[in-house]
């Protein structure tokens, strides 16, 4: 029997036809992982697949490697939910680590319960050891403000998994507060939501929330239409959005969302853009950033979001900082002027037809026409021609969807993700290169 033959070998192919890069388990984990709103369809993979790869990938890398995914996925990348399913994994593997794991990413006292709903999603069951520490750990991190904004009447409620958690209480204080979680006797937060509920006048409630700093800047930015409306002081509002309070883990796309929703605050939505990219690294030398604007690009980042991988996609583009030629590629290659924020974002969308997935040719463009020390893809991978080496000295591949292949590995620095974060990894990459050659 003969076992060398050509069917004998696994062929990987992106959707769109192009050869795909064979990848280790880390590496297939990491791309569905990073850029992944769990149980959201996707254009080519739909949500529950993309959870079962997850699944079944974590399983086949170490523990420690999960664990530290999860915590970057929530904190670095601002993901929610992706990063409780990492969490199972450990959970399911239990042993040393694991409670750690889970206080670490914990981020937020609604995941407490959303943890235990996801481990009880195929029935329930008594929670393993490290899971109840690991809960029990992450109730420090939270005030009894935190605690009542987020103590909803969900399939888990707080109180639910406070009684499953058990933490022990470090003083008098902590012991009363825990006490009234059980009771559900938290004092009423003080939030938009809460306000506006009770009655309260929606113009009075935003304008004192952001005078007395308790807005959070996304809530600010997704409610800039509701105080439009309600006739709110627009230069307090306009001087909120400057100011960036809390603006850590917004991602670039929120803007552009908060822009289309409210025109007239463009300028200043604008403004806050260019401020955080300032604020940001410098990327040196000659960059070119290539961005992939074909029609599977348009797909929406979630059922509930008007948003899509381009958008994303074209945000991550205007906030590169330093010397930058923009391009886009679909059927053809098109050179865009290298706009900061909201102008280079609308530069990227408008700037041809989106149809074809044609990255080997756009790469094979750049390689032999334009001068770069740097070159940037943002795109989802799919490409319909098979990709080259890029000729570049730096060359980094930014994945903003959780297909499951790809083709930016090998001479490519493959990076998954549509947070900023993104960026200032290329520059710990380079800054990390120089001190090893120095």
């Amino acid at each position: 029997m003969r076992l060398n033959t050509a069917s004998a070998i696994p062929r990987f192919h992106t959707h769109e036809g192009a050869p795909a890069k064979r990848i280790n388990p880390e590496q297939a984990l990491r791309r569905s992982v990073l850029s992944c709103l769990l149980w959201e369809k996707e254009f080519y993979e739909d949500g529950k697949s993309i959870a079962d790869r997850i699944t079944e990938s974590a399983a086949q890398v170490s523990k420690e490697t999960v664990a530290a995914l999860a915590v970057e996925a929530r904190n670095v990348h601002g993901l929610r939910h992706a990063p409780l399913m990492l969490l199972l994994d450990l959970i399911r593997r239990g042993g040393p680590g694991v409670a750690d794991a889970i206080a670490d990413t914990v981020r937020r006292a609604d995941e407490l319960g959303e943890l235990v709903a996801l481990y009880w999603r195929d029935g329930r069951k008594m929670l393993p050891r490290q899971m109840r520490t690991g809960l029990g750990k992450a109730f420090e991190k939270f005030s009894e403000y935190q605690f009542a904004k987020y103590d909803r009447d969900g399939p888990v409620k707080l109180r639910d998994a406070l009684f499953m958690a058990h933490p022990k209480p470090g003083n008098a204080d902590r012991e009363a507060l825990y006490k009234r979680i059980a009771e559900r006797q938290l004092a009423t937060p003080d939030t938009w939501e809460v306000g506006l509920s009770g009655g309260a006048d929606k113009k009075k409630t935003f304008e004192r929330l952001i005078r007395e700093g308790k807005l959070g800047y996304l809530a600010l930015l997704r409610n800039l239409r509701n105080m439009v409306e309600a006739g709110c002081d627009m230069e307090l509002v306009k001087e909120a959005i400057i100011t960036r309070k809390g603006a850590d883990l917004v991602w670039p796309f929120r803007y552009v969302a908060a822009a289309r929703a409210v025109p007239q605050l463009e300028p200043v939505i604008d403004q806050a853009l260019c401020e955080a990219i300032a604020s940001g690294p410098r990327l040196s030398g000659k960059t070119v950033v290539l961005v992939d604007v074909s029609y599977s690009m348009v797909a929406p980042l979630s059922q509930r979001s008007d948003m899509t991988r381009m958008d994303a996609a074209a945000a991550l583009a205007s906030v590169l900082n330093g010397d930058v030629r923009a391009f886009t590629f679909s059927d053809q290659v098109v050179e865009v002027p290298p706009r900061r924020g909201m102008a280079g974002v609308d530069a990227v969308i408008n700037s041809q037809t989106h149809h074809g997935t044609y990255l080997g040719a756009a790469v094979q463009a750049i390689n032999a026409q334009v001068q770069h020390d740097r070159l940037i893809v943002i795109t989802d991978e799919q490409s319909a021609d098979r990709v080259p080496d890029p000729g570049a000295k730096h060359a980094y591949m930014i994945n903003v969807a959780s297909n499951q292949n790809g083709v930016g590995y090998g001479r490519w620095t493959h990076i998954d993700g549509f947070s900023e974060a993104v960026i200032r990894f290329i520059t710990q990459i380079e800054n990390a290169d120089d001190r090893r050659a120095a």
